[in-house]
């Protein structure tokens, strides 16, 4: 099983940006960024295929922006005028046969790194 780990959480205040990071222990073809914060059901931001075609979330397409570097096996979400409803803890997942911005799919995943937004 592919091993994931998030990084580049952290504290910000309105209106700031964060850069995730995930590592992953090897290639896989479709990646993808959920969170989850307290009470609620873990959401799908966005998703990846191997060689870059893309599907986020329509009311984070503004803000949210996922890519990947397939030669360092890193996933990233680069997250943008950030609001206090952002505050999660973002996962990243893999190895799924789709793209797909529900959990479902996906077999492994990381342990997650909190994000917090301030106001």
């Amino acid at each position: 099983q592919i091993q994931l780990a998030e990084s580049g959480g952290g504290s910000v205040q309105t209106g700031g940006s964060l850069r995730l990071s995930c590592e992953a222990s090897q290639y896989t073809y479709h990646m993808a960024w959920f969170r989850q914060a307290p009470g609620k059901q873990r959401e799908g931001i966005a998703c990846i295929a191997g060689h870059g075609p893309a599907t986020t979330q329509n009311y984070l397409k503004a803000r949210f922006t996922i890519s990947r570097d397939n030669d360092k096996f890193r996933l990233y979400l680069q997250m943008n005028s950030l609001e206090p409803e952002d505050t999660a803890v973002y996962y990243c997942a893999a190895t799924s046969p789709e793209c797909s911005l529900e959990p479902t799919p996906y077999i492994s995943w990381g342990q997650g790194t909190q994000v917090t937004v301030s106001s």
